[in-house]
């Protein structure tokens, strides 16, 4: 299965985190953050790869998803043979927070990993969008 996928990540307490050697530390607040991602191989192995603990840090979200303070609370994938994870996170970025540069280094846009208040707000957003593209 290919296609993109959204997890919503509880951050327990206002933390910092280096993320890689180019973003550095970053400090991360309290709250739920939504990261948007594709898959164009295995939709199900990159998913079971980011719910692991036994990973090499790769990718920027590994960084943040072995930090002891965040937790993957939910998982939304989205079926489809065109990359979509770009259009996803543009429009969930809409009128929210972000961390800039994180998870986009392959592309143009700005971040692709969003800050909520709380895991609601987050849930709502991500379902909304993700279903604009039914």
């Amino acid at each position: 299965m290919k296609g993109s996928y959204c997890l919503i990540i509880n951050i327990k307490k206002d933390t910092e985190i280096k993320i890689g050697k180019k973003l550095g530390f970053i400090d991360f607040k309290k709250g739920c953050y939504v990261y948007v991602g594709s898959a164009m191989n295995c939709l199900e192995s990159r998913v079971k790869r980011h719910l692991s603990d036994n990973k090499k840090k790769h990718w920027h979200i590994d960084y943040l998803l072995l930090n002891e303070n965040s937790k993957i609370e939910k998982v939304y994938t989205k079926e489809s043979d065109e990359k979509l994870e770009c259009e996803i996170a543009k429009k969930i970025i809409e009128n929210e927070e972000s961390i800039a540069d994180f998870g986009c280094s392959d592309c143009k846009c700005h971040s692709h990993l969003i800050y909520f208040k709380n895991s609601k707000l987050a849930n709502l957003k991500v379902s909304s969008v993700l279903n604009s593209f039914d």
